[in-house]
Formats: C-alpha cells, sequence, structure tokens
C-alpha cells in the first residue's frame, strides 16, 4: 500500500517524523479523495478544512524547527459526530441539535489534539446512536465501501467507511451495543471497544448529560491493530480531576507468536445464529492456528447461561440508554404504563426493551449486582485461556433498511429471517462485563463482503488482544482496499 491514503497511521506518523512526507501534503492527499469519493458514500459529514490546513502548516513547521513532537504529530484524522469537537456541531443525528456548537473538545479528541493530531472533520451516526446502520434526517445515509446497497454498520459507521475508503488516516468512535465493533467488522477495519473506564467519555453526551453511562465506551478504529495499540496509548488514563489519586497501568503483552497463545473459539451459540459465512471463516482461522501450535479449545466457554446474559445485557443496556429519553414525563409515564401491562412470560425483545427502558432502582441494583456475579465466571476461565474469539454480528453487512423501528426489523441468517436484535448478543456477550474486545479483518464471504473476527481479553488485556490481532494481520489476514476505492 504505497498511497498515503491507505497506509497504517504507524507508518505515516513514521513518515511525518522523518520528514519524507508532510503534515499539509497528507491532509491534502485526503481532502483530494474525500472530493472525489465522499459524494457517494458520505462518511464524512463536516470539515473545516481552512483550519485544518493552518495546524498541518504549523505541525511541518515545527517538525522542521526540531520542536518536540507528539506520538501522533502531524496526523491529519476524523472522529465520531457525537464527540465535542470545538467549532463543530454535536447533533447525534437529531435535527433539534444543529444550531448545538460545542465550545471544547472531548477530553477523548483534545487527548489526540495533544498527541499533535490534526483533526480536521467528523463522521456520520444513526440518532441517538441507535442503529447498525447510519443514517440520520441532518446529514443523511452513509454507505458501506464494498457495497453502496449495504449498511456500513453502526453506530461509527461514518467512521469504519471513512477508513475503509482511505478519507482518514485514523478514527475516534464509541461503543455500547458494538458501535465500534459492528462497523469495523461491517467495512473490513479494525476497531478496539477498551476495558470500561480507562478512555474518558467527558464530551461525548447530549446537552446536559455529565454523568458517564454504564457500559459506554470511547476508544479507536483503524486500518492496522497496530494503529489501535497508538491510539490507545493516546487515549487511556484518568480524567484530569482524577489523574492525582490513580494511575492507569495497561499490562503490556509479550507474546511474539501465536503458537503462544491459548484461546477458545466460539463460530455460534443459539442465542444468536451465525451466517454460515462467518462461521466457516472462524472454523478456518481456528485450524490455522492448531497448524500454527497454538492451544485451540471449539468447546471451551465462560461458565454462563448466553440467555441469562443478554437478558441481563438488554435490561442494564436500556435502563443506561433511558437517560437519552425524553424528559417528558407524560411520554415516561406511557412507557412506565407499556411496561406494566407487559406479560410476564413476554420475552421478546420489544418487551425486554421496555422492561429495561423503566427498570426501578432496586431492581437495577439487583441486575447489577448478579452482572457482578457472573462476571466471576469470565475471571475464572481466563485463568486457562487467554482469548475467546468469536463472531462480531450474526451476519455481514445487511442492505440498507430504514422500514419501521429499528427493533422490528430482521436480518437473513442463512437465509432464514431473524431478529436483528441478535446483534445484541454478540456485542453484550463481553460488553456487559466491561471486558476488552478487538474486531479484526478474518476475510470476506462469497458475496464479497468483509468478516471481522471478535477478541475478547481479561480485564485490563486490552493489549493482549490487540497483538493477537497484530500477529493474525502479520501471519493471516489483513485490510483490504475495497475495489471501487483503490
Amino acid at each position: 500500500m504505497t498511497e498515503p491514503a491507505f497506509r497504517s497511521a504507524s507508518s505515516l506518523v513514521r513518515a511525518l517524523r522523518s520528514g519524507s512526507l508532510g503534515s499539509l501534503e497528507l491532509l491534502d492527499h485526503y481532502l483530494a479523495r474525500i472530493a472525489r469519493h465522499n459524494p457517494t458514500l458520505n462518511a464524512i459529514i463536516a470539515m473545516d478544512v481552512e483550519a485544518a490546513r493552518r495546524q498541518a502548516r504549523a505541525a511541518d513547521v515545527a517538525r522542521r524547527r526540531g520542536k518536540p513532537l507528539g506520538p501522533l504529530h502531524g496526523l491529519p484524522m476524523t472522529v465520531k459526530e457525537s464527540f465535542d469537537l470545538r467549532g463543530f456541531a454535536t447533533t447525534w443525528g437529531l435535527p433539534a441539535l444543529k444550531r448545538n456548537i460545542a465550545g471544547d473538545d472531548a477530553t477523548a479528541v483534545r487527548r489526540l489534539a495533544d498527541a499533535g493530531a490534526v483533526i480536521f472533520g467528523k463522521t456520520n451516526t444513526p440518532v441517538m446512536l441507535a442503529d447498525w446502520q447510519t443514517y440520520n434526517p441532518v446529514y443523511g445515509m452513509t454507505c458501506n465501501p464494498w457495497s453502496r446497497d449495504h449498511s456500513p454498520g453502526g453506530s461509527s459507521g461514518g467512521a469504519a467507511a471513512a477508513l475503509a475508503a482511505g478519507l482518514t488516516s485514523l478514527e475516534l468512535g464509541s461503543d455500547i451495543g458494538g458501535s465500534i465493533r459492528n462497523p469495523a467488522h461491517a467495512c473490513g477495519v479494525y476497531g478496539h471497544r477498551p476495558s470500561y473506564g480507562i478512555v474518558p467519555t467527558a464530551g461525548h453526551a447530549l446537552p446536559g448529560s455529565d454523568a458517564p453511562l454504564d457500559l459506554n465506551v470511547a476508544g479507536p478504529l483503524a486500518r492496522s491493530a497496530a494503529d489501535l495499540d497508538l491510539a490507545l496509548g493516546v487515549l487511556a488514563g484518568p480524567e484530569a480531576a482524577t489523574a492525582g489519586g490513580w494511575q492507569l497501568h495497561l499490562p503490556p503483552e509479550r507474546r511474539t507468536r501465536l503458537a503462544e497463545f491459548r484461546v477458545a473459539v466460539v463460530g455460534t451459540l443459539p442465542v444468536a445464529p451465525v451466517d454460515g459465512a462467518i462461521r466457516t471463516s472462524i472454523d478456518a482461522l481456528a485450524r490455522f492456528l492448531l497448524r500454527e501450535k497454538a492451544k485451540v479449545s471449539r468447546t471451551a466457554r465462560p461458565k454462563l447461561q448466553p440467555e441469562e446474559v443478554n437478558t441481563l445485557y438488554i435490561h442494564l443496556l436500556r435502563a443506561s440508554t433511558s437517560a437519552l429519553q425524553s424528559q417528558d414525563s407524560k411520554a415516561f409515564a406511557a412507557t412506565l404504563a407499556a411496561a406494566d401491562r407487559l406479560r410476564v412470560a413476554d420475552h421478546s425483545y420489544y418487551a425486554e426493551q421496555l422492561r429495561g427502558n423503566t427498570l426501578r432502582h432496586r431492581d437495577w441494583v439487583v441486575a447489577n449486582n448478579r452482572r457482578h456475579v457472573l462476571h466471576g465466571a469470565w475471571l475464572e476461565f481466563f485463568k486457562d485461556y487467554d482469548l475467546l474469539l468469536c463472531p462480531a454480528a450474526p451476519t455481514t453487512a445487511f442492505p440498507h433498511d430504514h422500514a419501521g423501528e429499528r427493533w422490528q426489523r430482521e436480518v437473513l441468517v442463512d437465509g432464514k429471517r431473524r431478529s436483528v436484535n441478535e446483534h445484541l448478543f454478540w456485542a453484550g456477550y463481553s460488553g456487559l462485563f466491561g471486558l476488552p474486545s478487538t474486531v479484526a479483518p478474518l476475510g470476506r464471504s462469497p458475496a464479497g463482503l468483509p468478516i471481522g473476527l471478535q477478541i475478547i481479553g481479561p480485564p485490563g488485556g486490552d493489549r493482549t488482544c490487540i497483538r493477537f490481532a497484530r500477529l493474525l494481520e502479520r501471519e493471516y489476514h489483513a485490510f483490504e482496499i475495497p475495489p471501487a476505492f483503490a
């Protein structure tokens, strides 16, 4: 990949430091590609070109003068629309927030800028970040670079699409229900959901919402696993207000060969069946790992009931996102009444969503305690295995479908219609417990759509997940350029 647009952020930073590539030169290269490709993709939805060019020029001058350079010095990049970026609107896809102009950067955005990044724009999201597709009435629909008829995933869909199409070098996303992992899988790029709480989410909220959301994290997306490591080193750490009281030390990962890893492989589960193309790719990887002398189990699992994990996750997820509902008391009273009318035996997604949206505090405390009890099963599992490998979603990217409510839609799994909400299980399997998860490209389906692998690690084992992804990138499969954007 000699064209700068598709080189890894890590290699671009090295070129910028050496002076073999200029920050303004690289920015203009991306801007030219955006002018050519973004009109049909609609991944990048806001830019301040002149301000970015001023920053890029300043970065070039600083390098020539021998000033200290940060780890991302001069690197042009974008961030998800839902993060505050000074001078840009933060809308979450809501027309009512089109004039919600950020007066300051989100903490994670500020850390990227302080590390030297030139943040030149924002990428698209679904409304309220609440879909595995990316479209909204403010900015319109984003398409998948591998097939414009398909979704790029969500909610960091614009971020993943921009990376895959070579329109940006690095991205900042967020993930409460697979919103980093799902688009990385759908677009064939890398994404990392960090251990819960290690990357500050301040400045990633609707106006008036200051408290961090349960389950929600911020993390990087990239075209290379090494870039995830680079970005995490910049992003992770306590907020300034608490930095004097504690420091973060993520354990380094010293293994350098796949043979040194102990992994369990899960291809599908009855609670959320996985399409055959994805199962086949995961099976092929398991056979490869065995040939590489890794310890591989196809039967080891954390001792959990997947159905219980799924229900508990939906309750706590919807309890968390209930803070984003309308503050109108009549609207909430109607939701509460609907929940009270549910039959005890009704365990449909709609019913569990309603229960979560209206969870009483006492019931939340009970559910949260159960989460901590179940977390112990993961800790026991990680005594014998380093990682669990599993799908990121039940299907590859699916066709655009904007009909009805999101929770009513269906997707095809092995030719049979299944609820799209089954995507949540593969997000919550690790996300419920705050575990780090990396998605890495695994291959492509017979239809030519990307397939991603989810790599789940122990608490604080972020670098273990990413190292394994780096070894797969080197030894098995790496990012591929979508043909229409080469």
